[in-house]
């Protein structure tokens, strides 16, 4: 099964691409974790894609498009895969499909999980750490009695600097303007499945393999 993940920040994508790889062995393929890797593995792309982070500047399509493709070639990706991050352009989907043709492994489906932004702003901005435990709490979603809990014993609910509603606003418009010419790519070529994803974790899953198998 090769899939590539779409979903903004805060949908659930990381959570339900590990069920994902669990259940089918298949390994989640991000696009950070394809450059660190191939940074720490020196590989000719890895080595390219350094010195370019290192001058502060974004990684080009091409070294980009060089890195999946060695690590699609590695021995865990052989029976399916699941990427999370890449493509994010058009051209990077022309790119990845004309990379996969090449190796005679099409894409099976586009997964979209699909949550209101108003829920993502909640779940985003809500987010809390407890500072005695380290759980993850949201304070519009987690029930009461585990909020009180954290602070009942003196500890406190604390907020990432980066979770504020300006900057939150910010990735996912970022990522709304990003996605809008992928779904619409993919949604031609018949492979986009859209999913529900404001639900629990659990149905989310049920939900993404009754489209993976339609």
């Amino acid at each position: 099964m090769r899939i590539v993940l779409l979903g903004a920040p805060g949908s659930g994508k990381g959570t339900q691409a590990r069920k994902l790889m669990a259940d089918r062995n298949i390994p989640q393929i991000s696009t950070g974790d394809m450059l660190r890797a191939a940074v720490a593995a020196g590989t000719s792309f890895g080595q390219q894609a350094k010195k370019i982070m290192e001058a502060g500047e974004l990684v080009p399509d091409d070294i980009m498009l060089g890195i999946v493709s060695e690590r699609l070639a590695e021995d865990d990706a052989a029976d399916g895969f699941i990427l999370d991050g890449f493509p994010r352009t058009e051209k990077q989907a022309l790119d990845l499909d004309d990379l996969l043709d090449r190796r005679g492994q099409p894409l099976d489906s586009v997964v979209l999980m699909d949550v209101d932004f108003d829920i993502l702003m909640k779940r985003l901005t809500g987010r809390r750490t407890c500072s005695l435990t380290g759980k993850l709490l949201n304070i519009y979603f987690s029930p009461q009695e585990e909020l009180d809990a954290c602070t009942d014993a003196g500890g406190e609910l604390i907020q990432r600097d980066d979770d504020n509603e300006e900057t939150i606003s910010n990735r996912l418009e970022v990522y709304r303007s990003r996605t809008e010419a992928l779904v619409e790519f993919y949604g031609a070529t018949n492979k986009l499945k859209v999913v529900d994803a404001a639900s629990s974790i659990d149905k989310v899953y049920e939900r993404i393999l009754k489209a993976l198998a339609a």
